[in-house]
């Protein structure tokens, strides 16, 4: 799950295993699997960050 912010500056949590793609226009778009588009605050960069670090804390923390 990785923190999001619409472009109004409300923030909500998305389950990043549902991202589909992410695409630059010149707003940030995120479609999920089930088509659902979000335009959000975040770059496409950011965006990858945020998922590269929740996944890095999922599959390598210490146990």
């Amino acid at each position: 799950m990785i923190n999001i912010t619409r472009l109004d500056g409300s923030k909500f949590v998305l389950n990043c295993e549902y991202i589909e793609t992410l695409e630059k226009t010149p707003d940030t778009v995120i479609t999920t699997t089930n088509g659902k588009k979000l335009v959000v605050a975040e770059s496409v960069e950011e965006i990858v960050e945020k998922v590269i670090q929740y996944k890095s804390r999922i599959f390598f923390h210490d146990k």
